[in-house]
């Protein structure tokens, strides 16, 4: 992930050598590139032969070989509007699939476009990895509770907090536990993605803001009853794509296209949050059954799928705005929502 940061090309056993489009510098070309199958759908890739396999990643290859720029205008959607005509591209059979999986996946983790040059010119010093890497580093069994605290907040001013920190990545989650914690009674349990946007910033385009902020309500008047709850606060921005990917999307859909659509323009999947991670939090809290505050059955089968035992799900509905009722709109139609 620092490599891709840093605009380095990876070397992956068994495949040629990866350089990502979004960081790289230099005087960089390459015959061919890896991009994911949303992307090439866009591209009008998805009916020829080599990438029609839903899902699969597809490797491209131009009339002309890639120099930076040229990779970019075919990585970043946003610069279709500039870049209007793009090809004609020719889809290659990928013998290296699993390396090519690996590598996108690495791209969402580190919040860079999922997209390389194939064995670029002029590459430089590459990092060596396997695919297998990538299944270790997202391994949610190494996350552990690095601490504790008190923590009084407006909604409950006996509020405890537990942060969770894996060996293999960066990103801290915590959880806040209001009420007395009971074995004898099932929390009311809020998973939050992290939202710079909505839950700093006060953003009108999002619902998260008033989500996280009714949760905590919801739960101090359960704790007036007697019972508890716990808010995972999970550092996933934008489910997962991260903040400068998400804010691509929302760029995107400045320009007509719907959440879901903006994010499959990028090459990202709409939904990519870590439910194991989630899974492996309440097990360190030695939490068993919860009532789910969400909107959303695909997270109630998420987390039932990961080990978590849902006794109920609780509603979480909240009024939209002028700004928001598009994409609450889409969570519900698309998405499947319950609004």
């Amino acid at each position: 992930m620092d490599a891709l940061r840093h605009g380095w090309p990876l070397a992956i056993e068994g495949a040629p050598l990866l350089q990502p489009v979004e960081t790289a510098f230099g005087e960089l070309a390459g015959s061919a590139m890896l991009i994911s199958a949303t992307r090439a759908a866009t591209l009008k890739l998805a009916n020829q032969i080599e990438a029609a396999a839903p899902r699969q990643p597809v490797l491209m290859r131009g009339a002309d070989p890639f120099d930076l720029p040229a990779a970019l205008a075919v990585a970043d959607p946003a610069l279709d509007m500039a870049n209007p005509l793009k090809g004609p591209f020719k889809a290659m059979a990928l013998e290296w699939e699993e390396q090519a999986r690996a590598a996108l996946d690495l791209a969402r983790l580190a919040g860079v476009l999922p997209a390389f040059l194939v064995d670029p010119e002029n590459a430089g010093e590459a990092v060596a990895l396997n695919a297998a890497d990538v299944g270790a580093f997202t391994n949610a069994a190494r996350l552990q509770i690095a601490s504790r605290a008190r923590l009084p907040v407006a909604a409950a001013d006996d509020a405890r907090i537990v942060a969770f920190r894996s060996p293999d990545d960066t990103r801290e989650h915590v959880a806040l536990i209001i009420g007395e914690q009971s074995a004898d009674r099932i929390p009311l349990v809020r998973l939050h993605s992290e939202c710079l946007t909505g839950d700093i910033l006060g953003s009108l385009k999002c619902d998260c803001g008033p989500q996280l902020a009714a949760a905590l309500q919801a739960m101090a008047q359960e704790a007036d009853k007697g019972g508890w709850g716990i808010l995972l606060y999970m550092r996933q921005e934008g489910r997962g794509i991260g903040i400068i990917n998400k804010l691509r999307a929302y760029r995107l859909q400045d320009q007509g296209f719907d959440t879901v659509d903006a994010n499959t323009r990028l090459g990202l999947p709409d939904e990519a949050r870590d439910f194991p991670t989630a899974a492996r939090m309440l097990e360190l809290l030695n939490v068993g059954e919860i009532r789910l505050m969400t909107n959303n059955p695909a997270k109630v089968a998420a987390l039932a799928a990961v080990g978590v035992p849902i006794a109920e799900r609780v509603p979480h509905a909240l009024p939209d705005n002028p700004h928001n009722a598009h994409y609450l709109a889409t969570k519900r139609d698309r998405s499947g929502h319950l609004l």
